[in-house]
């Protein structure tokens, strides 16, 4: 294989590590629905988690003693929406 092909993986399994998480998988959807501060996550999910920032997955901006949180990495998104749906179904036909 490539160096660009492993490269490729690599990265894959990196947002998956991030992914792997059902607390993680609830911080995107909520996100989905537009930027949230820390507290509108605690209160939604009781959580807030910003090592998905370290990753690159969440965006941040402070306003004040505010901390908001946002989708950075739309392909995230795009993975969990598709597991999630795919996972659904399954459940519904079984």
């Amino acid at each position: 294989m490539s160096e660009e092909t492993d490269e490729v993986f690599e990265k894959a399994a990196e947002m998956f590590a991030v992914l792997s998480t059902p607390i993680r998988l609830r911080i995107i959807s909520e996100l989905c629905q537009g930027e949230k501060n820390v507290g509108q996550l605690l209160d939604q999910i009781g959580v807030a988690q910003p090592n998905m920032y370290r990753s690159g997955i969440l965006g941040k901006r402070r306003q004040g003693a505010q901390m908001f949180y946002r989708i950075a990495d739309e392909k995230a998104v795009v993975v969990c929406r598709a597991m999630c749906t795919q996972v659904a179904i399954d459940a519904a036909v079984n």
